[in-house]
């Protein structure tokens, strides 16, 4: 027997109304300013996700829409079993250059490409949540002269140098842009279309 599959659709003018007074104070790190591509407050959904999602929801899988899948997306879901202690969120590696900080060219950032979190009981801890205080949020831009324009990804990549543990890296083949850049060694699951770029066949 097929199991039972529910759609929910979620307002994105809702969601935003929601999402902003979660995020403000990010959005003046991590955004080019107003009108900006990455200016919406929709672009921080995945830091305040267990603040907004129903609580009945243990896990939730985020992808981006330019994505080509060679495998079945509920793979995904299997890597949730593969969380270390203490981690809070899966989430893949930047793997293309257009992305690479300045300030940081050693670093292979943290990007939302792909992102697996728990919400409700199996969510974000109150040591976690924490960084999301606007406090918090401008100390560790400061500390770090962090100055980003990619929303959620760019906070992530800063708590992912201070707090590397929270995090659980997926494996290359989960977001394959660029192969001559970052070698990616093992299978590709997912293909990234970044920025228009096209899918191989």
């Amino acid at each position: 027997m097929t199991p039972l599959t529910i759609v929910v659709f979620h307002d994105v003018v809702d969601l935003t109304h929601k999402l902003f007074p979660i995020v403000e104070a990010m959005q003046k790190h991590f955004s080019a300013g107003s009108g900006a591509y990455y200016s919406d407050a929709i672009f921080f959904l995945s830091v305040a996700m267990h603040h907004i999602m129903p609580q009945s929801l243990s896990r939730i899988v985020q992808v981006d829409l330019d994505l080509k899948y060679r495998t079945n997306i509920r793979d995904l879901f299997k890597q949730f079993d593969h969380f270390p202690p203490g981690a809070v969120l899966g989430i893949t590696r930047e793997m293309q250059p257009v992305y690479r900080y300045a300030q940081f060219p050693h670093v292979n950032h943290l990007t939302s490409l792909v992102l697996m979190s728990g919400v409700g009981p199996c969510g974000p801890r109150p040591s976690t949540t924490s960084f999301l205080e606007p406090g918090n949020v401008a100390k560790l831009a400061d500390q770090y002269r962090f100055r980003g324009h990619l929303g959620d990804q760019d906070f992530f990549s800063m708590i992912g140098m201070e707090h590397p543990q929270l995090f659980y890296a997926l494996g290359h083949g989960y977001g394959d842009v660029f192969q001559l850049y970052y070698r990616c060694d093992g299978p590709v699951y997912i293909f990234h279309g970044n920025c228009n770029t096209g899918h191989p066949g």
